[in-house]
């Protein structure tokens, strides 16, 4: 997919590896400088797009810490440039904290919330300020299925991202005003290096089938297939789209697939 990004300042959370590298790959492809975050030092993914020729700097913060944050959006401006897209990618899953609400302990509750929703708030309101000033300016939110649909066993997870969707939805009522779109992206079940430890290995065959009878067009997604999204939703193109969530999931949560 091919849209004009040329000189536009994007900030990518969450960009060192999976679906974060792959949308700070795709903007930078299509013209964009890209300022990639993590919470770990790491600059593989600003070195791919510096080697075909593209703008990359990398930006360590944790975006479930307010001050962190806004010393973040804080440096990319004065270095970078105003943000013009901002792609709040990072999040946190359950993990081995899965299980039932009544056993769900506070600490992998509040692990989630913090980065998942508390972090997309406090990048979208550091990062819109400046927007709203320069009247300018695309949020892209990176959501999940889980936010549309509920799953058993990770409480905080569908939480966070049902809260995170309809905050979309919110900040784009607040900010429409001012020229300023505010999307979301909801994936599905997407190959990256943890979904093939967690679901897509020769040892959990039988559960990888499972899902997939859940999902009509029979095959997990692409990290760039969430990256084109995002292209989308950031370019021109998307110019009268806002508040909308776009779901890409292969059909998962069209209805219920299986045969009865």
């Amino acid at each position: 997919m091919k849209v004009d990004l040329k000189n536009r300042i994007a900030l990518v959370t969450g960009g060192a590896s999976g679906i974060g590298r792959s949308i700070a790959l795709a903007l930078a492809e299509n013209g964009a400088l890209v300022a990639v975050n993590d919470l770990n030092s790491d600059e593989e993914t600003c070195s791919i797009i510096r080697k075909s020729g593209g703008t990359a700097k990398f930006y360590r913060a944790d975006i479930s810490k307010v001050e962190s944050v806004e010393a973040m959006i804080a440096a990319v401006e004065s270095e970078m440039g105003p943000i013009d897209i901002m792609v709040n990618n990072a999040g946190v899953n359950v993990g081995k904290d899965r299980g039932p609400v009544h056993e769900f302990s506070d600490a992998a509750w509040h692990r989630i919330i913090s980065v998942d929703l508390d972090g997309v708030f406090y990048c979208s309101r550091a990062a819109s300020t400046s927007m709203i000033k320069r009247r300018k300016g695309t949020i892209i939110n990176i959501g999940s299925v889980f936010g549309v649909i509920p799953a058993r066993l990770q409480c905080a997870f569908t939480a966070a991202k049902a809260g995170m969707l309809n905050f979309t939805r919110s900040h784009a009522l607040e900010i429409g005003q001012y020229g300023i779109r505010v999307n979301g992206v909801a994936p599905g079940s997407i190959l990256t290096e943890g979904t093939r430890d967690l679901f897509y290995n020769a040892d959990n065959k039988a559960s990888a089938e499972g899902l997939m009878e859940h999902i009509p067009l029979g095959k997990p997604g692409e990290t760039d297939d969430i990256a084109a999204a995002v292209l989308y939703l950031a370019s021109d193109d998307a110019k009268y789209v806002t508040g909308h969530v776009l779901v890409v999931d292969g059909g998962w949560t069209a209805g219920y697939s299986r045969d009865w």
